[in-house]
């Protein structure tokens, strides 16, 4: 089969040049449909100029899945969701966590994702993946048992705990940094039906109630994963969706009291509803629609003085949004050594909002990175050279390095978040 590759001009660019986030002009767009094909078309993009991208098709949040003037390989095509058995799923690189969810739910099963089902598996799952499962299945990282990567010089690899170990240690976490990874194999949880509230507040003290919402979060039982967002502005809004995956209606009203417990409560709607609902899915094609840029980082808790710090923000001009993600919890239960991804005892992502790039978002967020403690590579539109340092801690960059040195030491993979080391 001939590899399809798309340019401009092509009537179907327009389709494949731009992210949900950003607009891209890249001179080629490479759609393969299997790891022959991704080997293919990686050849061919390391013998054209300009820069080197890797799509798995859906959002792209950070905007780095296009470019201008470079090649794009993108793993739409590659989506199918297979059933392997028992709890073992093997899932495309270019499949949507929506889709993953609809197939995992018609065997039984849920796999800890993302919040949005339009976000693509290959990004999210080879990143970490904070989902609203999260602290009852742990990341999505976690629930890897195998998968299948495009190493920079062409080979296709078989990685596991006992094939390629230290490939299949970075890909959980730095996967964009070693190669193109072409399938997963997940092992789902048992939970398809879970018990979601969504929750309105009206924030007369936004400091308290995030305070209070950090506290509320720490002490809820691991089935229970809670994600906030909330709206700047003189008088700040807020929306939470709150997810308990376990077992009994009265245990799910327990755990969930508390967060219709809290200040300010506007609106609110519990109901069990099968997992596939929660990671709601749009479809719409991505055409840069969502010209939003991001700065975040991880907390440990969420206390008086991060809270403070973040009152100030939402206040700030040009800040239209706020999110407080729920780690810990099933997250925190595996050893910071044992996986890329290193930060296994924080208990929060933040990330905030703003719909353009500027001194202002970034001067609005300085004291807020001050006092964080880590980095979530997904969540963060702008890559500072020290960036790599907040994501991967000494020992974990360090063993990074070795293996990037080995497995791509052209630098080939140097467009998320690059941990080689920086020439001069």
């Amino acid at each position: 089969m001939t590899l399809e590759i798309i340019r401009p001009g092509d009537r179907a660019y327009g389709s494949v040049r731009h992210v949900y986030s950003a607009t891209g002009s890249p001179a080629a767009v490479a759609l393969p449909r299997s790891s022959v094909e991704v080997a293919r078309a990686l050849e061919f993009a390391r013998a054209q100029p300009g820069p080197l991208a890797i799509r798995s098709g859906g959002h792209g949040i950070s905007s780095i899945s296009t470019n201008d003037g470079g090649t794009v390989i993108d793993l739409r095509r590659m989506d199918a969701v297979h059933h392997l058995g028992g709890s073992r799923l093997r899932v495309g690189p270019g499949a949507r966590w929506g889709a993953v969810a609809r197939a995992a739910y018609g065997w039984g099963l849920a796999l800890t994702s993302g919040d949005s089902g339009d976000v693509g598996v290959g990004g999210l799952a080879t990143t970490g993946g904070i989902g609203l499962l999260g602290r009852a299945q742990g990341l999505t990282i976690d629930r890897l048992r195998a998968a299948e990567m495009v190493t920079a010089d062409g080979r296709v690899l078989r990685l596991s705990a006992d094939e390629h170990p230290d490939l299949f240690w970075a890909v959980r976490g730095a996967g964009a940094n070693v190669g193109i990874v072409t399938s997963f194999e997940f092992e789902a949880g048992t939970t398809p039906v879970v018990a979601r509230a969504y929750v309105m507040f009206d924030l007369a003290d936004p400091v308290g109630f995030l305070e209070r919402w950090g506290a509320t979060v720490e002490a809820a039982p691991r089935e229970v994963s809670a994600f906030l967002y909330v709206g700047g502005g003189p008088r700040p809004f807020a929306q939470a969706t709150i997810v308990y995956a376990g077992d009994g209606t009265d245990a799910a009203t327990r755990a969930l009291q508390p967060f219709v417990a809290l200040p300010g409560v506007t609106g609110q709607r519990a109901e069990l509803v099968p997992y596939p609902e929660v990671p709601l899915a749009s479809g719409a094609p991505h055409t840069g629609q969502q010209a939003a840029v991001m700065h975040g980082g991880l907390a440990t808790h969420l206390d008086r003085e991060l809270a403070g710090r973040l009152g100030n923000l939402l206040r700030s001009p040009g800040v239209d949004m706020l999110q407080i993600r729920s780690a810990g919890g099933a997250i925190n239960d595996t050893a910071p050594d044992a996986t890329a991804y290193a930060h296994r005892h924080q208990n929060f992502s933040v990330t905030a909002v703003a719909g353009s790039a500027g001194a202002a978002f970034d001067a609005a967020w300085g004291p807020v990175r001050e006092v964080l403690d880590g980095l979530y590579l997904s969540f963060e539109s702008t890559h500072r050279p020290d960036d790599v340092h907040r994501a991967f801690p000494p020992a974990t960059l360090e063993r990074l390095r070795r293996i990037k040195g080995e497995w791509d030491p052209d630098d080939v993979f140097s467009q998320n978040f690059d941990v080689g080391v920086p020439t001069a």
